[in-house]
C-alpha cells in the first residue's frame, strides 16, 4: 500500500486529477451496473415466478395424469401416465411430487430433481415453495410447487421452466453493461485529463511566472486575473505578493540610497577634519590651539552623529515583533514618559519641561516605547527657543508633547514621518531625520496612532494615542 501511495505521489498533478476522476467515475459506473443488473434480475425472477403460478394445472387434469396407490400416510406417485400431451409443444415441465419423495412427471421431458421443500408442501407442512433446483440432464431450473387440493391425497404439483429464460437476459444485459461502463471509463479518463490540463492551465502560468521571478528577479510581472474562483483568488494573492516585494525592494533601495547620501556629509566633514590633523603631524607645522581643539569637537561631533544615524538604521532594520512577541509586555507608560522627561532635561537644562501624567498601561515593548518617547521629546527640545516651555500631558492613553518653537509649516507636516526627511530650516541642526519616522514604526507596531500637528500660537504638537488601561492587569497565579 505504501508503495503504491508513493507511485501515485511521484504522478505529476494533471495525472492524478485525470486517474482519480477515471476512478470516480469506474466506481460510479460499476456500482450503477450492478444495481441494474440486480434490479432486473429480480424483475425478471418476478415475472418467472408470475409465469409458473399462473400456468399450473387443474387439480382434476394431474389426478387424471397419474395413478393412486394409497399407502400408509397418505399417497404416492407411481408412474407416468401414458398418452398426454406433445411436450414440445411447452417450455416448461410440470410433475406430481409425493411426501415421500417420489415423483412422476405428467408434462415434459426432464425430470425435475425432489427437494425437501417439495415433500414438505405434499405432506401439508408448507404452503408453497419457489426455489432453484436441476433437472436429470443438469440443466438448471426455477421450480413453483403447491399442494394438490385434494385433503385426501398428501401430493404436490411442481411447475419448473428453464432458468436459461432468464439467464440469457442477464448475459446479455452484462455483456452490454461491461461495454458501456468500458467506453464510459475510457471517455472519464479523456475527459478528466481534459479537465485537469484545463483546470491547471492558470497554475503552469502561475508557476512559468513565479520561474521567471525566481530567474530574473522581475518582480513587475503581473498574472492576469478572471473570475472569482480558487484559482483567481491564487493569481491575486501572487500579484498582491509581487507588488508587496516590489514596493519591499524599493523601499529598501530608497533607504541604501538616503542612508548613502546622509552617511556621505559627516564622512565627508570627519575624512577633510583627520586629513587636515594627519596633514599638520607630516608637515610639522602646528595648528593654532583654539584650531586644534574646534577641529576636534567637530570630529566628536561627527562621530557621534554617525553613531545616532547608525543606531538609527539598525532600529528601523529590525524585523517587527508584532503584538504577542516575545519581548512585548505591560508598560506603566506614565513611568516611561517620566523617565523619558528626566533625559530631556539633561538635554535641555535651560528649558521648562512641565508634566501631567495620568496611569495608563500598555502592551508594548518597553526599549522601543521609550526610545519613541525620547525621540518626540528631543524634537521638542531642539526647536523650543532659550527659556521656552514643553509641556508633556497624559490622558486616558492620549500623550501630548507640546513646544513654543517656531513650528512645521503647513505643506511640511505630510512628510514629518517620512524617511530621512528634514525640514530645509532644520538641515543645520544635528539629526538623522530618522527619529520621527521610528516613532511611527513603533507606535503602529503597538495598535496606536501619532499625530503631528501645528500649535495654537506657535509652536508643535506631537500626540500619541496607545490602547491600553487605567490599572495594570491582575497577575497570572503561578502554579
Amino acid at each position: 500500500m505504501n508503495r503504491v501511495q508513493r507511485r501515485f505521489r511521484g504522478l505529476p498533478l494533471r495525472s492524478r486529477l485525470a486517474l482519480l476522476v477515471t476512478v470516480a467515475v469506474a466506481l460510479a459506473v460499476a456500482a450503477a451496473a450492478v444495481t441494474c443488473w440486480f434490479v432486473v434480475r429480480n424483475a425478471l425472477m418476478d415475472s418467472l415466478d408470475d409465469a409458473l403460478s399462473s400456468n399450473r394445472p387443474k387439480p382434476g387434469d394431474v389426478v387424471q395424469r397419474i395413478d393412486i396407490d394409497p399407502v400408509a400416510g397418505g399417497a404416492r406417485c407411481l408412474r407416468e401416465i401414458p398418452g398426454r400431451d406433445n411436450p414440445d409443444l411447452y417450455n416448461q415441465t410440470i410433475q406430481v411430487v409425493a411426501e415421500n419423495g417420489t415423483n412422476c412427471i405428467i408434462l415434459g421431458r426432464q425430470s425435475i430433481k425432489v427437494s425437501d421443500a417439495d415433500t414438505e408442501v405434499a405432506a401439508r407442512e408448507r404452503s408453497a415453495t419457489y426455489h432453484n433446483t436441476t433437472a436429470a440432464n443438469g440443466e438448471k431450473y426455477r421450480v413453483y410447487t403447491y399442494p394438490l387440493d385434494d385433503p385426501q391425497l398428501s401430493l404436490a404439483v411442481s411447475v419448473a421452466r428453464p432458468l436459461s429464460e432468464v439467464d440469457d437476459t442477464l448475459d446479455n444485459l452484462a455483456l452490454i453493461l461491461l461495454v458501456v461502463a468500458g467506453v464510459g471509463v475510457l471517455g472519464a479518463g479523456a475527459a478528466g485529463l481534459w479537465v485537469a490540463r484545463t483546470g491547471l492551465r492558470p497554475v503552469d502560468r502561475l508557476t512559468e511566472a513565479v520561474e521567471h521571478v525566481a530567474r530574473t528577479e522581475d518582480l513587475n510581472l503581473r498574472i492576469p486575473v478572471g473570475g472569482d474562483d480558487e484559482i483567481a483568488r491564487l493569481s491575486e494573492s501572487f500579484n498582491s505578493m509581487t507588488a508587496s516585494l516590489a514596493s519591499s525592494r524599493d523601499l529598501q533601495q530608497q533607504l541604501i540610497a538616503d542612508a548613502g547620501h546622509e552617511l556621505r556629509t559627516p564622512l565627508t566633514s570627519l575624512r577633510t577634519n583627520i586629513e587636515l590633523l594627519a596633514r599638520s603631524e607630516e608637515t610639522g607645522r602646528a595648528i593654532p590651539p583654539d584650531d586644534r581643539k574646534a577641529l576636534l569637537a567637530s570630529v566628536t561631533a561627527q562621530m557621534t552623529e554617525l553613531a545616532v544615524l547608525i543606531g538609527d538604521l539598525q532600529e528601523l532594520s529590525r524585523p517587527d515583533t508584532g503584538a504577542g512577541g516575545a519581548k512585548v509586555q505591560v508598560v506603566a507608560l506614565h513611568d516611561v514618559t517620566r523617565t523619558a522627561i528626566e533625559r530631556a532635561r539633561l538635554r535641555g537644562p535651560e528649558l521648562t519641561i512641565t508634566a501631567e501624567l495620568a496611569p495608563w498601561y500598555v502592551r508594548v515593548e518597553p526599549l522601543a516605547l521609550e526610545r519613541a518617547i525620547v525621540n518626540i521629546l528631543d524634537n521638542a527640545v531642539k526647536f523650543s527657543p532659550r527659556g521656552g516651555t514643553v509641556e508633556v500631558t497624559l490622558d486616558r492613553g492620549r500623550l501630548t508633547v507640546r513646544d513654543h518653537g517656531p513650528g512645521i509649516p503647513e505643506d511640511e507636516l505630510p512628510h514629518v514621518f517620512d524617511r530621512f526627511w528634514r525640514s530645509p530650516s532644520a538641515r543645520s541642526l544635528p539629526g538623522s531625520g530618522l527619529g520621527l519616522s521610528i516613532v511611527a514604526r513603533t507606535v503602529r507596531q503597538s495598535g496606536g496612532e501619532v499625530t503631528l500637528t501645528a500649535a495654537e500660537g506657535g509652536g508643535t504638537v506631537a500626540t500619541v494615542q496607545l490602547p491600553g488601561a487605567a490599572a495594570p492587569p491582575p497577575e497570572t497565579p503561578t502554579t
